[in-house]
């Protein structure tokens, strides 16, 4: 397929071209269909880690600490990160990602938000076309953050090479009811903010119930 100048300059890592085809496909505008057409012959060079759990388990800070590991490793990073949709504008409400501001001026990493418009499962209607349109632009690794879940939001599962479940202290009860559901898809299992009462305990039944 011939493409015109931008997807070109997609294809070899522009992040200005990465941030247009992102805008396309979020919203299915009248390029979409070229910028996946564009990116089908690219796919398959990331890995893409899929980071889950429920609201406020610091997924956002954990994905944070991980891009630094993974920079100091010398990979490259695109952040996909869903959030919860303005009731006015129907935007991300943390469109910003200010908690991975410390990698803004990073070349090496690009953060991106969706909006999950209200779309079931932890991510965006769109998100898996944003995921191939980050595979395309280059990245060693695709990181998806979804919005927070409940134990049956499981969409992540479909996309991600590895899929990880952010669990916080004090949810030891609902173990047994979570593995018919989140914990049942997942690669790893992170137990955060381990510095709260009753995070070994967590950690304990976990293992157990594995």
């Amino acid at each position: 397929m011939v493409v015109d100048g931008w997807l070109d300059d997609l294809l070899a890592g522009d992040r200005g071209a990465l941030a247009r085809a992102l805008t396309e496909v979020e919203n299915e505008l009248p390029e979409a269909r070229a910028v996946i057409a564009a990116c089908a012959p690219r796919l398959g060079h990331a890995v893409v880690v899929g980071v889950t759990g429920a609201p406020g388990a610091g997924k956002s800070t954990l994905v944070g600490a991980y891009v630094s590991v993974l920079r100091g490793a010398g990979k490259t990073v695109g952040v996909i990160a869903v959030d919860p949709s303005s009731p006015f504008n129907g935007g991300a409400l943390l469109g910003d990602r200010i908690r991975m501001a410390e990698h803004a001026g990073d070349p090496g990493v690009f953060v991106r938000s969706l909006a999950a418009r209200g779309h079931l499962g932890g991510l965006s209607r769109t998100a898996s076309r944003a995921i191939d349109v980050m595979d395309a632009a280059g990245f060693d690794l695709v990181v998806v953050e979804t919005v927070g879940v409940g134990q049956s939001e499981i969409e992540i599962a479909e996309f991600a090479d590895v899929r990880v479940v952010v669990w916080l202290p004090g949810g030891g009860d609902e173990i047994q009811a979570a593995k018919a559901g989140v914990l049942e898809i997942a690669d790893l299992i992170v137990v955060n903010k381990a510095d709260l009462p009753g995070a070994d305990r967590a950690a304990r039944t976990l293992e157990a119930a594995a």
